[in-house]
This record gives C-alpha cells, sequence and structure tokens, in this order.
C-alpha cells in the first residue's frame, strides 16, 4: 500500500488498522513478554492524564510533553477548543510546527514563566489570547476562570523547563483539585 493512499484512508481507519495489526501481534506474545509490555505503559506518568471536568472544563494533564513534538502530539488528540498552558524560557524552541495547529485549536495561551517572549512571538497571529503567569497555580486560576465554555485545559509545557514531569504534574493535579 502506497503512503498516499494509506493517508486518504483517515485517521480514524488508520488508528483502526493499526489496532487491528496490534491485536494479532499479541496473540502471538507469550504471557510473559505480554506483561512487560503492559508494565511500561503503566510508567508513562502525566501523558494525557484526566484531571477533572470544574466549570465546564476539562483539565488534561500532560506535563511529560517536554518537547515541540509532544505537545503537537497532545494538541492533535485533543477535541475541541483548548485553553494550552506552556512554559516560556526556551528561546531555542521551534514553535513552527504548532502554528497552523494553534490557529484551528488553541482558544487562549498560558504562558507560565517570567521570560515568555518567544510564545508571544511566535503565536500573537494565531492565537487572540495569550496571557502570562508566574506559576502554574495561576495559570490553572486564569484557566478555570476564563470566560471560555467547554474548553479542555490542556497543561503540555512544550519546552524543558526547571521542574521534572513528576513535579510539575503533581502540581497541576494538586492546584486543579484545589480549585
Amino acid at each position: 500500500m502506497s503512503i498516499e493512499l494509506l493517508a486518504t484512508q483517515g485517521r480514524d481507519r488508520i488508528h483502526g488498522g493499526l489496532a487491528a495489526i496490534d491485536s494479532s501481534k499479541l496473540r502471538q506474545m507469550r504471557d510473559d513478554s505480554l506483561r512487560s509490555c503492559f508494565k511500561r505503559l503503566e510508567e508513562t506518568n502525566y501523558r494525557m492524564e484526566y484531571v477533572a471536568r470544574i466549570h465546564e472544563k476539562e483539565f488534561i494533564n500532560d506535563a511529560a510533553a517536554r518537547t515541540v513534538n509532544a505537545t503537537w502530539y497532545a494538541l492533535e488528540n485533543t477535541e475541541g477548543s483548548i485553553i494550552w498552558i506552556a512554559f516560556g524560557g526556551d528561546n531555542e524552541a521551534d514553535y513552527s510546527r504548532l502554528h497552523s495547529i494553534a490557529l484551528r485549536k488553541v482558544r487562549m495561551l498560558i504562558c507560565v514563566g517570567s521570560d515568555n517572549h518567544n510564545l508571544h512571538q511566535a503565536f500573537q497571529d494565531a492565537i487572540s489570547d495569550i496571557r502570562d503567569v508566574e506559576s502554574i497555580g495561576a495559570a490553572v486560576h486564569c484557566a478555570c476562570y476564563s470566560m471560555l465554555e467547554n474548553a479542555k485545559v490542556l497543561f503540555s509545557p512544550a519546552t524543558r523547563y526547571g521542574l521534572s514531569d513528576e513535579t510539575a504534574g503533581r502540581i497541576f493535579r494538586h492546584e486543579v483539585n484545589e480549585l
């Protein structure tokens, strides 16, 4: 099958086909190998983790997304309007890959940190509402009390920052649960 034919199938059919391949391979695996695969899946914390639904907004913890590519995946796979919480300060990150998806889906960008110039510059013509805050807690409050209704609040940093995935993920989850 050519890549062009595969592309015309649509994302849902591709995912279904890949799942069918995976299930046939799973049937051939020994029990120990299968347990090992699922054990590794459990170790992926803070990746597209649903936290809560508050004030008609769903909060999704993707603290493990510390690259532009990982954040692209999160944005692409989040349905509806998005309030995106990201970290600034990485002057070398190339956000150009996120521009078109931000234009289509992101209604508000909340930049955490003191140096967010790069995020403003990258998305000023794609996202009309860009805000700066100093902490994850302030970002959670800003998102929760925004005027956007039925939005998904996606914490997907897009850069390597001073906190570990686990620390940032725990802080985000804690702040959401404190609302």
